[in-house]
């Protein structure tokens, strides 16, 4: 079994991810565009027990994309997992400019590689879980915060999921995806700890964050649950991960309109 991993040199979720992946057995590809990041995600795996390389790959070219998935099919000789767990820093552009990095990454990136992968598996299967977010779920903010561009880019791959799982499934892959909330990673971690509880519950953020490993275990149940194609787990930082009913429209309520 041999696992791609975008975003894997990343010390949250990527790296968790990555590792425990390497501890189900797979031979995992740390990609990410950091190379001190990725091989210590690397390193960790081999320190383990596991067995994984790194390569560099910017999400952004789809020459590069394509590369990856092919040097994971040379390294390991077949590929079996991809998860598109990469995303861009929230650009500090103003305006829709500030919007193409994240889309260029979080949503371009996730297609190119899920078209790559879906063609190195045709022969033996295997499956995709892209890692979107619940930002992608609101219609509308009460509260302040939210990255524009990012929250079309996770949009989009939620509606990339259920739009290819026929087509996928075709070629013997399932694809899966799963939005979290606030996860306990560097940058989230630090503005949640700068808030008070009453300044969280102000700002519509959460009481607690998600723990990366929790994420990685739910990745790995998307991964290899054979019963799951097109769906969506969601995670809300405060609840547990649900997912949605095949054919929800994706509202759950409404007002009235005449």
């Amino acid at each position: 079994m041999t696992a791609i991993v975008t975003g894997g040199g990343g010390a949250g979720c990527g790296r968790a991810i990555a590792r425990r992946l390497a501890r189900d057995g797979a031979a995992v590809v740390v990609a990410d565009v950091n190379e001190t990041g990725g091989r210590e995600t690397v390193l960790a795996i081999e320190d383990a027990g596991g067995r994984a390389a790194w390569c560099r790959a910017d999400m952004r070219d789809e020459s590069q994309v394509q590369a990856l998935v092919d040097f994971a099919v040379t390294t390991f000789g077949a590929l079996s997992i991809l998860v598109n767990n990469a995303s861009a820093p929230h650009a500090p552009v103003e305006g829709m400019a500030g919007w193409m990095e994240s889309i260029s990454v979080d949503f371009l990136g996730s297609l190119y590689a899920t078209r790559y992968a879906i063609d190195a598996m045709r022969e033996q299967g295997g499956a995709v879980v892209n890692v979107t977010s619940i930002s992608a779920l609101w219609h509308g903010r009460t509260t302040p915060g939210g990255f524009p561009g990012y929250d079309v880019a996770k949009a989009a791959v939620i509606r990339m999921t259920t739009s290819l799982a026929n087509t996928a499934d075709a070629c013997g892959v399932r694809i899966n995806c799963l939005a979290p909330g606030w996860i306990n990673s560097d940058g989230p971690r630090q503005y949640w700890e700068s808030l008070t509880p009453d300044q969280r519950r102000e700002r519509g953020v959460p009481s607690r964050l998600l723990d990366p490993q929790a994420i990685a275990d739910v990745v790995a149940r998307l991964a290899t649950d054979s019963t799951l194609n097109g769906r969506i787990v969601v995670w809300w930082s405060e609840d547990q991960p649900r997912l949605v009913t095949w054919g929800d429209r994706g509202y759950r309520s409404f007002e009235e309109f005449v």
